[in-house]
């Protein structure tokens, strides 16, 4: 049963340890942070927290060069904090799922060091390295996810080294045994610690084409998109053998009771759910963004989940995701009304949700000045909106000096209304979101429809997605009814219960409901007697 399994039923939330508490003071969330908050997500409902990246690194872009796989940066802690830290979140009920950067490491890591040292070095094949193209130019056209080229050409060596995003992240080559080994081993030595799972960093970029053939241009391409998408990554990304890499590293997990292992993927639908793996051997979760990236609009919300569902092999369980480090907040992108909407869908669906860290309070987009920015990407290409510096601002936990972030000058600024909109006043006030997503997750742990049962869509119709969860073994039925519209809907229910509203105003008997523009229900049809 799906509801046996941790992190089918459960629900993941994501941490942005520099943004989540800072207990040093020196404006940088850390590991004594993480713990002194482990409350707010026990209290919330959650069952595991994500951590982004902690491990050494010179913060190229911020813990995602890594420069040693078994350690812990210094501005986050120690070995010693991150065990306590594991300790008390399994004492709260929380499992902990680390952030794992298997396609590159940081070039201050000790292997590439020794891999540019010389053509002749023993771990020389553990990165990508090629010779110039005939013009003395790089090996081919690929390009790098942070603007320019994805080829830096080793003065000493005379050959380039291939990175999929900075420089400063030389990609390691998967193709080489040894290379996997010491990365099984780096995930060896984290289960070996206690950690529940691992959230992999862009998996399906783990592999190259053999023959380095150049990629062909994106004919949808316009000037105003990111670099990288000039070019289709027909070749440098997506492999077949990529599939091969993704089951070993399942294969670690698996020696190890109750792990999970979860893809970061951005792939159209039908590539993304091969990596569930022909035989369901590659990763349990292989993260579906399709909410991010969807219009707001009840028809093609109904459609996407229609084609996902469809698309799933027989034993591969959903996932939904509204946000996370590298996107735009969800409150930004459609709104703080709709943002309630997006709440009670993403806690309705089928399948595990993952929560962003401030989206339980409506936290939005922060303006960043530029002399405070701090993303890479918004520094190599600026003014186009690619800055993911505004979606990683302080969580503000209360109304005092930095909203009880830090002591010290924050990272990054915290939003403008912290005073007024925090984690401490909205947890008094019985109609936040906050209070909202709480009631959801309760919802969500008393309904085993919820939790495990078949998702039935219904209509979407006139601004409304309806949908219904089933649960055979117990018989319960729960209908979910969603205006992404402006107007008033009227629905006619039946006899049903009303167990909960966005609004979180209103509750009981019903034989018909109004929804107001951006309300969404939850409702208990209540069967008519059989006759006898």
């Amino acid at each position: 049963m799906a509801d046996a399994v941790w992190w089918k039923h459960g629900i993941v939330y994501q941490v942005y340890p520099r943004s989540f508490q800072d207990e040093s003071g020196d404006g940088i969330g850390d590991l004594r942070g993480i713990r002194r908050r482990l409350d707010h997500p026990a209290w919330l409902g959650v069952d595991a927290i994500w951590i982004s990246p902690i491990y050494p690194s010179p913060m190229a872009d911020f813990g995602y060069d890594v420069a040693d796989f078994c350690g812990i940066d210094p501005i986050f802690g120690s070995l010693a904090e991150f065990d306590r830290l594991v300790a008390e979140a399994h004492a709260r009920g929380l499992k902990v799922i680390l952030d794992f950067v298997p396609n590159h490491s940081s070039d201050q890591h000790p292997w590439f060091r020794e891999s540019r040292a010389s053509r002749a070095s023993a771990k020389r094949d553990w990165y990508i390295w090629r010779d110039p193209a005939p013009d003395g130019g790089p090996p081919n056209n690929w390009l790098a996810n942070f603007g320019g080229s994805a080829w830096t050409l080793d003065a000493a060596t005379g050959q380039y080294y291939h990175h999929a995003f900075l420089p400063e992240q030389p990609d390691l080559n998967w193709r080489n045994p040894e290379v996997r080994h010491a990365m099984h081993d780096a995930l060896r030595f984290w289960l070996d610690r206690g950690v529940d799972g691992f959230r992999v960093d862009v998996i399906w970029h783990l592999i190259k084409d053999a023959q380095f053939r150049d990629n062909p241009p994106n004919p949808a391409w316009q000037p105003h998109n990111a670099g990288i998408d000039r070019l289709l990554q027909v070749h440098s990304a997506d492999q077949p053998e990529i599939h091969e890499v993704v089951a070993e590293m399942r294969a670690v997990l698996d020696a190890y009771p109750d792990r999970v292992l979860i893809g970061e993927i951005y792939l159209p639908l039908e590539r993304l759910v091969a990596y569930y793996g022909a035989e369901m051997e590659g990763a349990h979760l292989p993260f579906n963004f399709q909410l991010i990236f969807a219009d707001w609009t009840a028809p093609s919300i109904a459609k996407l989940i229609a084609e996902y569902e469809a698309a799933l092999p027989a034993q591969g369980w959903p996932n939904w995701v509204l946000g996370n480090h590298d996107q735009k907040r969800i409150a930004t992108r459609i709104g703080a009304a709709q943002a309630r909407i997006a709440a009670m869908l993403l806690l309705t669906l089928r399948g595990t949700p993952t929560l962003y860290y401030g989206d339980e309070i409506g936290m939005e987009n922060v303006a960043i000045p530029p002399d405070r920015v701090q993303d890479p990407w918004e520094r190599r290409e600026p003014g186009r909106g690619l800055g993911r510096d505004p979606a990683r601002t302080p969580m503000p936990w209360d109304g005092s000096r930095h909203g009880g972030f830090t002591t010290g000058e924050p990272w990054l600024p915290l939003s403008p209304d912290f005073v007024q909109h925090n984690v401490a006043r909205l947890a008094e006030d019985p109609h936040s979101i906050l209070t909202l997503y709480r009631d959801l997750i309760a919802l969500r742990r008393a309904h085993v429809a919820l939790r495990a049962g078949a998702h039935v869509p219904i209509s979407a119709e006139d601004d409304v997605l309806v949908y219904e969860r089933h649960d055979a073994a117990s018989g319960s039925r729960l209908r979910i009814a969603l205006n992404f519209g402006d107007e008033t809907r009227r629905l006619d229910t039946g006899p049903a219960q009303l167990l909960l509203s966005t609004a979180l105003d209103r509750a009981g008997h019903v034989e018909e409901v109004v929804l107001r523009p951006a309300e969404g229900v939850i409702l208990a049809p209540i069967a008519a007697p059989r006759a006898t």
